[in-house]
């Protein structure tokens, strides 16, 4: 737990072209927002992965987690979410270890079972998509071997190599009790996405916790909570700014999609706000999407709700 915080929190970066900004400057934009995540505190930085989506940079996390590693000396850096259907659980598990190889003790490795992508660029990905999503218990039980060294082939171990010191965190993301179970049987961290559904959340939360298997590179079941945050210096400012948002395409697309609201507020409300939210779904730590439309007012998010929040006392205490 970073000590800094009462709360260990993170950002989900999705590489969101704004403001008129080029793919190059979208990617630049994630790293400095990484670095600038160390300095204030953050626990964990994760980038997501989008494909063929014209407002969404960052199609290869793994490729960016290994940038910003260079850039960074401490943040845990992972990939919210890798998306498994697509690719073969071996290339994964070789992919994160050798990231485990270059940042010791650094490496999230956050899965999920969305297409990331229209159905043309699903197919262009990895061919029949329904029919990977079917293989997911599989493939996430196969992903759990090769991080344990219990993968075999026809009988024969094979290893997913370098083997590192350290090996990646494994976080299934998702949103219903489905994956919460698919978590708990595979001895994985789980993180509900409260910014795309709030249905179901609690109760996935407590039947993770229930059924969590305990392995030795896993011993005990952690929940983060990914949601949306709007702040602003002022309780006004920050329903002035969610308003603008709500009534943007985003807003109005996760509004028509019966989406979750984002946790809004000021330095006197916002934090409270976060550790109740925290505290109602039973989770460790809290993971932060800014859905605002400009670069700096998302820094001004992300950089006063951690402050904020390291000053306040914890619920927990």
């Amino acid at each position: 737990m970073n000590h800094h915080q009462p709360i260990p929190l993170g950002i989900l970066d999705m590489s969101p072209l704004l403001e008129q900004a080029s793919a190059e400057e979208a990617l630049e934009r994630s790293v400095q927002l990484a670095i600038a995540a160390e300095q204030w505190g953050y626990h964990r930085f994760w980038l997501s992965e989008h494909h063929d989506m014209t407002q969404l940079a960052c199609t290869a996390p793994e490729v960016l987690i290994a940038h910003i590693g260079v850039r960074t000396s401490s943040i845990r850096l992972g990939s919210g979410a890798v998306l498994l259907p697509h690719y073969s659980a071996m290339k994964v598990a070789e992919t994160f270890r050798m990231l485990s190889a270059l940042y010791p003790d650094r490496i999230d490795l956050g899965i999920g079972r969305a297409p990331g992508g229209s159905a043309h660029a699903t197919i262009g990905l990895s061919g029949n998509y329904l029919a990977h999503v079917a293989e997911m218990p599989e493939r996430v039980r196969d992903l759990r071997s090769l991080l344990d060294d219990r993968y075999t082939v026809e009988g024969a171990p094979v290893i997913a190599r370098p083997v590192a010191k350290y090996s990646p965190q494994l976080w299934l993301l998702g949103t219903n009790r489905k994956s919460a179970t698919l978590a708990a049987e595979h001895s994985a961290g789980y993180v509900f996405g409260h910014f795309m559904s709030a249905s179901d959340g609690q109760a996935s939360i407590v039947q993770y916790r229930e059924q969590f298997q305990s392995t030795p590179s896993q011993t005990e079941a952690r929940v983060i909570l990914a949601t949306k945050v709007i702040a602003a210096a002022t309780e006004q400012q920050a329903q002035e700014l969610y308003l603008k948002w709500k009534q943007s395409p985003a807003g109005l697309a996760a509004i028509g999609e019966e989406m979750p609201e984002p946790i809004v507020g000021g330095p006197d409300t916002l934090p409270e706000r976060m550790q109740q939210l925290l505290k109602e779904y039973d989770a460790d730590e809290l993971l932060l999407i800014c859905p605002l439309d400009r670069y700096d007012e998302r820094m001004y998010v992300y950089e006063h709700a951690a402050r904020w929040l390291s000053a306040m006392p914890s619920l927990y205490e």
